[in-house]
């Protein structure tokens, strides 16, 4: 279902042919395209798509209909900004399942996984084998420009959530598509069962000389610590880290790296934007990882990029032929061929979208040559020119606190400090509250490691520097500190390890709990 959209004289070939011929005409066409290439593919790509999805999908004609477009009116890539953008609210729910599929058709083979929302009521989501194809050739490329080596024995652990969710179904079928096609590549799925995985790193692991372990980035902390705490050593491994499902600061990859002995961050560690609608979707690459810690060290570079925002977002690498991004308004829109396919389609994400050469001029604008600085970190062959897509954590993932926001990602950073971390296993929850006198503050309930129970001088210094940090870091906390006084500091509430009210065990954290 992908389109035939590509100019065989400039060398450029559909996306379904390179997929289909091999994983080598795909990697040759990284190194060969253009920014410029890129670009105009995309484009030519959603245009071919809409005209395939207008024909062919039965909701989607009927949503057209209800917003009085007619599917002649688009035939050039820039008449793609008149399409309608379609959500949840207006498309996915106001649809049987199966209209949103091609041709109203559920006897064709997909691979169905769901989401539950914040009504609780699951979204099931299909899936077709090119957007599994597609996926397996990211985690390729990942492990491409990775250190590893393609001769030499590779342990995969899947730590995401087995089971109706996307993450660990997509992510075992990404390498097991790569052991098929030669990689020395062996597979475990233990999910987020903490038990089993610890004794796969004692009793298996061993066995290899490479190993990957995949998961949600604070599961993923909590095995590496337990793994650490019971004496099992990574050193004998040649490492690999892939995140996903939530955003992480470059401190945090770097504090993990260290514990499980990795050299080099920007070419050993990966995290991905992905999402149950459509799969695997960004990715963050040695070059994007560069750029977004070049980006932290200039505050007037982070703002010019970023847009002057406090909050650190995922900065990541896309190919516009199995997925595409626009951002309007600071909104993220995103358009990809599946099973399921999707126009301009609200993921509910904030951010921007950047081509290669607009990224690349932001940096020159501030007297940083993007490509010397990789050239300098090692990673000049792996810089594509792909289009570059920025992501910050859901206004959901904030609490308020006297109508300002307050992110988690403060107090992660201070959990990360040497002085807490010996107590602390790094998990935190925000909550708003309100006293007697009604009054609004901040609770923060953390987690202890296991057998750790911290006492009133270390809470006491962790509150200090939680307080310091929002301080320095968010201008509307320092002003409201300066109103409030003690009022506005934060109440600490300090759990038991895994307790199940704040930090159920495997899964994702929440980093944030509203009242009901």
């Amino acid at each position: 279902m992908s389109s035939r959209i590509a100019s065989k004289k400039k060398g450029l070939v559909p996306m379904r042919e390179r997929i289909s011929s091999s994983s080598e005409v795909f990697f040759s066409a990284l190194n060969t395209f253009k920014g410029a290439d890129w670009t105009r593919n995309g484009k030519e790509h959603l245009l071919d798509l809409f005209k395939r999805v207008s024909l062919n999908v039965p909701a989607y004609r009927n949503f057209l209909k209800q917003n009085n477009v007619s599917r002649n009116v688009i035939r050039t890539t820039e008449d793609l900004t008149s399409i309608p953008v379609m959500s949840k609210k207006n498309y996915l729910r106001e649809n049987s399942f199966a209209d949103l599929l091609w041709h109203g058709q559920t006897r064709l083979p997909y691979v169905l996984t769901s989401t539950s929302g914040s009504t609780g009521k699951p979204t099931y989501f299909a899936r077709s084998h090119e957007v599994d194809d597609q996926s397996s050739l990211i985690h390729e490329l990942i492990f491409r420009t990775s250190s590893l080596k393609q001769d030499k024995s590779t342990l995969v652990i899947v730590c995401f959530g087995m089971g109706v969710w996307i993450g660990g179904v997509i992510t075992y079928q990404a390498y097991e598509s790569m052991g098929r096609r030669g990689y020395p590549i062996s597979i475990l799925t233990p999910g987020i069962n903490k038990t089993e995985i610890l004794k796969i790193l004692t009793d298996l692991a061993p066995q290899y000389d490479q190993l990957i372990l995949t998961g949600y980035p604070p599961f993923l902390k909590d095995v590496i610590d337990e793994a650490l705490a019971q004496g099992i050593s990574f050193k004998k491994h040649r490492m690999f880290l892939l995140f996903a499902a939530e955003a992480f600061s470059e401190h945090f990859r770097d504090h993990l790296a260290e514990k499980v002995g990795i050299e080099n961050p920007l070419t050993d560690t990966a995290n991905i934007y992905g999402t149950a609608d459509i799969g695997t979707m960004a990715f963050e690459t040695p070059l994007a990882i560069l750029a977004r810690r070049l980006a932290m060290k200039d505050k007037k570079l982070f703002a010019d990029i970023f847009g002057g925002t406090m909050k650190t977002p995922t900065l990541a690498q896309y190919v516009p032929e199995f997925v595409s991004f626009e951002a309007i308004g600071g909104e993220i829109f995103l358009s990809g061929d599946s099973a399921m396919p999707l126009i301009r389609y609200a993921i509910g994400d904030s951010g921007g979208v950047y081509t290669f050469r607009e990224l690349a001029e932001r940096f020159k604008a501030h007297g940083i040559d993007l490509m010397k600085e990789a050239r300098v970190a090692g990673i000049k062959n792996h810089a594509y020119e792909l289009p570059f897509v920025y992501v910050f954590e859901r206004i959901d993932l904030a609490t308020t606190l006297y109508g300002l926001q307050v992110y988690p990602e403060t107090v992660k950073e201070v959990l990360l400090d040497d002085r807490f971390t010996g107590s602390l296993t790094g998990k935190l929850a925000l909550v708003t509250k309100y006293d007697a006198n009604h009054d609004q503050y901040l609770e923060i309930h953390i987690e202890q490691k296991p057998n750790k129970e911290v006492g009133k001088v270390f809470a006491g210094k962790l509150l200090a520097e939680i307080v310091k940090q929002l301080r320095e870091k968010n201008s509307e906390y320092r002003e409201l500190c300066n109103f409030l006084g003690k009022r506005a500091r934060p109440k600490l509430v300090f759990w038991h390890y895994e307790d199940p009210l704040y930090f159920k065990p495997g899964g994702k954290q929440r980093w944030v709990v509203r009242q009901p």
